[in-house]
């Protein structure tokens, strides 16, 4: 018997993982750190060390990091998202910058992480910084857009910047922050 499991389930299993493995890395790295002490208790946020938060970009990578571009949403606004918890939910909190992007034509770069299979994609996510696992997310939904197109876009493994209407997600049933419908590749 085949069991068919939809693709966003197994998608949220991979950040779920992946917030894990990163709260468990802040974790092992406050606890080694000089002079460090364990957090007194579970309300006490870790601070995660500068370079390795959403949207940043491993040194180790093999993958360039973006080149800054005037004409598209810098990463550093669309990261910038606090978290309150309701009823067992994480939902976003955003502030004045992201808020003003809702429902407007916005131009995003980053790296391409296709949805289905095949050599154009008409419904995929973009991140900020490439993926380097087909089972593994490199961040959370703060660091990436989902976005559909009106024509499909050829794959690439090098960064892409589509234009679209950009809608600002409060509650979103797939834990998604961002979408782009309409979107087009941009040379």
């Amino acid at each position: 018997m085949k069991l068919a499991v939809p693709k966003r389930y197994v998608w949220w299993a991979c950040v779920a993982w992946s917030l894990m493995a990163a709260h468990g890395a802040a974790l092992a790295q406050s606890a080694t750190a000089p002079g460090a002490s364990a957090p007194s208790a579970p309300s006490q946020a870790l601070a995660v060390p500068m370079g390795t938060g959403a949207g940043e970009h491993g040194a180790n990578s093999p993958f360039a990091p973006l080149q800054p571009r005037a004409d598209v949403v810098p990463w550093s606004v669309l990261t910038d998202v606090k978290t309150k918890t309701v009823k067992n939910r994480i939902l976003p909190v955003f502030g004045s910058a992201q808020q003003g992007l809702h429902q407007k034509t916005q131009r995003v770069q980053g790296f391409m992480m296709p949805l289905d299979p095949g050599e154009k994609q008409r419904h995929f996510l973009i991140s900020s910084v490439p993926l380097t696992c087909a089972f593994c997310l490199p961040g959370g939904p703060e660091s990436m857009v989902e976005v559909t197109t009106k024509i499909p876009v050829r794959y690439s493994m090098e960064p892409v910047v589509v234009e679209g209407k950009f809608a600002v997600l409060g509650d979103d049933p797939y834990g998604m922050y961002y979408r782009m419908t309409d979107a087009v590749a941009v040379k």
